[in-house]
């Protein structure tokens, strides 16, 4: 097709808009794990594990890493250059601006994790104490799967609920960013670091003048991607770093900030491409034939999503409003954020990834930790994904109050999803 062709352009635009829905992120994930799971669970299975251990990359440059490695170390680079173009976006102009606005969905997200990790640790540290280094997998919320939930059975509730599930996300997002940056680097080089944050210096100068050329930065991208790679560092963290250095702010008489055309550049291949083979990397566990699936990790895993999340979430929000000055947004009360507890419950993406680095096969763990794990992932995020529409739809029907939030205010926002 050529996008010249003005008969193209339409077509062209209705593609990037489907993409760019938040319903289209989830369902392609979805498809992705089913896809994966049936694989690694047909009389084919050993196909799909031998495809994914294949072997490719130089390695003269530390690269030479199997699929299964390119899609955690490479792929969710990409996602992570989405999030942390975002998370700078909100930081300048968006929802996180404004502390008071922003401090309850922030405490929730910080309450959404610790709680988690602590219904993790009472259950496998009695019985397992050395699966204790998985401690994070559960504290993790898919932003896609989430916001795509929402979609599809939020219609008709505030629209100031999926402001306070996308706030929340994304400061979950940065804090598994720190988690993975601190808890699961064993060893730093410390040259290939400093080249690599060299070349990031170099990305943010480059990203900020008058203009911006995406065959300087791509390079540029990958190159520190690779440095990063190699110090040891995972590789994430360059993403999110690299979307950081975005400005945020209009310039040289632009019309809109940079942070909002690159996002709606590269949020397309993250979506519908990088996102959904990271999945279907992930996902593929073999059930059949095993028989230590269900053990405690996996129990843990499975309530920290679904019981510790939405425990972490009301719990959290109910402090923070009866103690602090600090209020939920306009047009939501604290009933409106169970379904929204619920949904942070979805781990999927950064949870798998979590669940890989924790249990590792260089980790000197039983191979049959990371199995479990993401069977607890993948089940726990389905059962939360469930209950979290189920109470959407009932909350629709619900009648409202004239000040949800209870501030002594009348709610002005009447938008709806």
């Amino acid at each position: 097709m050529d996008r010249s062709d003005p008969q193209a352009q339409p077509l062209i635009r209705r593609a990037r808009m489907w993409i760019g829905a938040d319903t289209t992120g989830g369902v392609l994930l979805m498809i992705a794990a089913v896809l994966a799971l049936v694989w690694a669970n047909s009389p084919w299975r050993d196909i799909y594990h031998d495809l994914l251990s294949f072997d490719v990359g130089p390695e003269s440059l530390q690269l030479h890493l199997s699929l299964a490695h390119w899609a955690a170390d490479g792929l969710l680079a990409v996602f992570f250059f989405v999030v942390g173009v975002e998370l700078k976006q909100e930081f300048v102009a968006g929802d996180l601006r404004n502390p008071r606005s922003a401090g309850v969905p922030i405490a929730a997200a910080v309450g959404g994790m610790v709680v988690p990790a602590l219904i993790f640790v009472a259950i496998v540290g009695g019985l397992e104490p050395e699966a204790l280094r998985g401690w994070a997998t559960p504290t993790a919320t898919d932003i896609a799967f989430a916001l795509g939930v929402l979609a599809l059975f939020g219609r008709g509730l505030p629209v100031a609920l999926r402001v306070f599930l996308m706030t929340l996300a994304v400061v979950d997002d940065l804090l598994g960013i720190l988690v993975i940056a601190t808890v699961y680097t064993d060893s730093i080089d410390a040259v290939m670091l400093g080249v690599g944050v060299v070349c990031i210096a170099v990305f943010a100068v480059c990203v900020r003048a008058t203009r911006s050329h995406w065959w300087i930065l791509l390079p540029l991208a990958v190159i520190a991607w690779g440095f990063v790679h190699a110090s040891g560092v995972h590789s994430t963290v360059a993403g999110v770093v690299l979307g950081f250095t975005v400005p945020a702010v209009a310039r040289a008489g632009e019309r809109a900030p940079r942070t909002e055309r690159f996002a709606a550049a590269v949020t397309p291949y993250s979506t519908a491409i990088c996102l959904p083979l990271f999945a279907f990397a992930s996902a593929g566990v073999t059930v059949i034939g095993s028989g230590h699936i269900v053990q405690p990790v996996s129990v843990g895993v499975f309530a920290g999503l679904v019981v510790g999340k939405v425990v972490g979430v009301m719990g959290t929000v109910w402090c923070v409003t009866r103690l602090t000055p600090l209020r939920l947004p306009d047009a939501i009360g604290l009933r409106d954020l169970l379904p929204v507890g619920l949904l942070t419950g979805i781990g999927f993406t950064v949870a798998l990834l979590i669940a890989e680095l924790s249990f590792a096969p260089d980790s000197g763990l039983s191979p049959d930790h990371e199995p479990a794990a993401k069977v607890g992932i993948l089940v726990g995020s389905l059962t939360a994904a469930v209950l979290g529409a189920i109470m959407l739809r009932w909350d629709a029907r619900r009648a409202r109050s004239s000040d949800e939030n209870r501030d002594g205010v009348p709610d002005q926002d009447t938008r709806v999803i």
